[in-house]
């Protein structure tokens, strides 16, 4: 990463926010052995231009991680350009197009990695309700607000699909829940087919739940989706919060799995709060005079959740050789 001459206000901004990413307790990741991956809803990024304090402290909280998933990704892709000019050439995105709408809200979905730790694997597709023939047309009953988006990659000798989506908003609980369990069901149903790229799949996104015991939760879990284990007390650092929002109150972002994956989640994870306090901004952002509410517009409302992954599973591939052998 290469801030470079910064104004001295940005350095000092920058030296602060380290300081709250070493809180945060993130390991480093090891060359194909493990990688840190990441879910980040970054406020309507894109939408407004952010202050070029904001794209530095944006790459630095970036570059914590090697394939981020991000949410609330606009239309308007100039200021993910000033970031990517920080993080350097070895950085990549395959995202989404957007839904021009209110329901979709001009918004992608993106992967932003380093493909010094991650490769794309060549399979990148939105996500389509179930249709059905209604005369001479096909029909889906049901919608998605914004299309859920999925690609495949590799990490060491470990390969797999992540699928990132953020779901409705607004007051019709009983909507978002059944646009969570029309997701559970699709990838149930298309991770079980014979044609699936990869059975191994990592579902991430804000997914607007305020709670792991509610019933909107239980939708997106139905079908067997878990959390893991570093994720379930979710912390900053050793401290446990109870969201990754910025009042730290609601679990909107979460990182899942299939049960079959379980064993390549390590122990690390969490959340990374880079807010503070208002004193806290000042420092970041030292003339702007910023309230909260325009602090969120320039950083997030959101914290990225992330956990590490085992990517080294040589030996798993070895023994089962050893075991099919033996019968």
């Amino acid at each position: 990463m290469h801030h470079g001459d910064v104004s001295p206000d940005i350095a000092a901004g920058l030296l602060a926010l380290k300081e709250r990413i070493k809180a945060a307790q993130i390991p480093p990741s090891q060359l194909d052995q493990t990688i840190n991956v990441a879910v980040w809803n970054i406020r309507e990024f894109g939408k407004r231009p952010r202050s070029e304090a904001a794209i530095h402290y944006i790459a630095e909280i970036l570059g914590q991680f090697d394939l981020i998933a991000l949410v609330e990704l606009r239309d308007n892709l100039h200021d993910y350009g000033r970031v990517c000019q920080i993080l350097g050439r070895t950085w990549d995105l395959v995202y989404s197009d957007w839904m021009d709408d209110s329901g979709g809200n001009h918004e992608r979905v993106g992967f932003l990695f380093d493909r010094r730790a991650v490769t794309f694997n060549g399979l990148a597709a939105e996500v389509d309700a179930p249709r059905t023939k209604k005369a001479r047309e096909y029909l889906a009953g049901q919608s998605f607000w914004r299309s859920p988006y999925m690609c495949s990659f590799r990490a060491g000798n470990f390969d797999f699909v992540v699928l990132a989506t953020h779901a409705r908003w607004g007051d019709s609980i009983d909507g978002r829940t059944a646009e969570l369990a029309l997701l559970a069901d699709w990838i149930d149903r298309r991770f079980k087919g014979k044609m699936a790229e990869d059975t191994d799949l990592i579902v991430m996104g804000d997914f607007n739940t305020p709670t792991l015991d509610d019933k909107i939760f239980k939708a997106l879990t139905k079908r067997g989706l878990k959390i893991p284990k570093a994720l379930v007390d979710l912390k900053v650092g050793d401290a446990i919060v109870k969201g990754s929002n910025l009042n730290k109150d609601a679990r909107y972002d979460q990182i899942l799995h299939m049960p079959t994956l379980a064993e390549r989640f390590t122990d690390k994870g969490g959340t990374l709060d880079f807010s503070g306090s208002a004193a806290f901004i000042k420092t970041l952002f030292p003339k702007a005079n910023y309230s909260t509410l325009d602090f969120t517009f320039q950083l997030s409302d959101h914290f990225p959740v992330w956990v590490q992954i085992d990517t080294d599973i040589e030996g798993q591939r070895l023994s089962q050789i050893v075991q099919d052998g033996q019968t």
